[in-house]
């Protein structure tokens, strides 16, 4: 006997296909691993179980995809299992001159203490002003009171991009907002600055 799918039924079942879609950060062959000395992916990244992504804090570098973007939101969880340390959320990583071993990029930064503010990274750039003091790294601070929770919890930061502005919320509190970056699309990934990390439901969702 044949039986008719309903029209909601059909849209339901798209629906939760789009929410189990395959993310990049699930598969280690669509990450790219670039680090000073060279490293192993699977010694710097690993998953556990839980689903649980342990990140190594050495040797210095970064993890990122092998696929671009240009408009989506980003959601990511983190949190510093041991001893706080440095690390931040690289947006559009794009080829061009580098920083020691950081790309041209934007980065989020997750360092504990200044969750939420953004760094334009070897040449990159955006209208606002930084808030830093001249010679020292360029910063735009965040501009509410800090959201990070204590060590050991875990923290979400939630990234819209789009069309050149990029919006960072921690733990559900706006810290960030700025127009007219430059690059405005390219590789997204996470840094590797000495201290070890923890990462969970890393999701890109596209936008038009």
């Amino acid at each position: 006997m044949l039986k008719r799918f309903q029209p909601g039924s059909i849209l339901a079942c798209c629906v939760l296909l789009a929410g189990c879609a395959s993310q990049p950060f699930d598969r280690e062959n669509d990450l790219e691993l670039v680090t000073t000395p060279a490293g192993v992916l699977s010694e710097v990244w690993s998953r556990g179980p839980d689903g649980v992504i342990r990140v190594a804090g050495a040797p210095s570098g970064y993890i990122a995809t092998r696929a671009s973007y240009t408009n989506y939101r980003l959601h990511v969880e983190w949190r510093w299992p041991g001893k706080p340390g440095n690390a931040g959320v690289l947006l559009h990583v794009a080829s061009g001159p580098k920083d020691r071993v950081w790309p041209l990029s934007v980065q989020v930064q997750t360092k504990h203490g200044v969750a939420g503010d953004l760094l334009p990274m070897a040449g990159a750039s955006f209208l606002e002003p930084l808030t830093s003091k001249p010679g020292a790294t360029p910063v735009k601070g965040h501009t509410a009171a800090d959201s990070e929770r204590p060590a050991g919890g875990w923290n979400s930061a939630d990234i819209l991009c789009r069309d050149g502005v990029i919006e960072v919320t921690v733990n559900g509190v706006a810290q960030n907002r700025i127009s007219g970056s430059t690059p405005k699309a390219g590789r997204i990934g996470f840094q590797l600055e000495g201290a070890p990390y923890e990462l969970r439901n890393i999701r890109i969702t596209p936008i038009g």
